[in-house]
């Protein structure tokens, strides 16, 4: 079964969007195509945006959260070139939990890595979009 690690901004995202990508993702997930896994670090970096932005989805999001496996991120890895240091946690959770692959949405700082596990040891980085379209 694949391991799937879920970025802050896809938990925000299906927090808020119900009808969405990452929600669907979500409940895939759920039914058991998959293994979803997240970080503290990534689960309070999106409960945190959800406050300021969509309080609104903090239900959604606590009922999200009951079907993700949580993690500590702990790991030794290196980081690879060009990744901000504010998304290092991110990546070496990923890692650590062994996922098959991370899924963000974030292109600015992700971007450079995305379908290149050559240059992130092995881990497959992509959009929910882009992870969809290719099941």
């Amino acid at each position: 079964m694949k391991r799937l690690f879920l970025d802050a901004n896809v938990l925000f995202t299906a927090a808020h969007n119900p009808n969405g990508k990452a929600a669907f993702l979500i409940s895939l997930g759920r039914s058991g195509l998959f293994q979803l896994v997240t970080s503290t670090y990534a689960r309070e970096e999106a409960r945190r945006n959800l406050e300021r932005k969509y309080p609104n989805g903090l239900t959604a999001f606590e009922r999200i959260l009951l079907d993700i496996h949580i993690i500590k991120t702990t790991s030794d890895l290196s980081c690879p070139a060009g990744l901000p240091e504010k998304d290092l946690p991110i990546y070496l959770a990923a890692h650590a939990c062994k996922a098959d692959v991370l899924l963000t949405g974030d292109l600015r700082d992700f971007g450079h890595l995305m379908h290149a596990p050559e240059l992130t040891n092995g881990l497959l980085i992509q959009t929910v979009a882009d992870f969809l379209n290719r099941l």
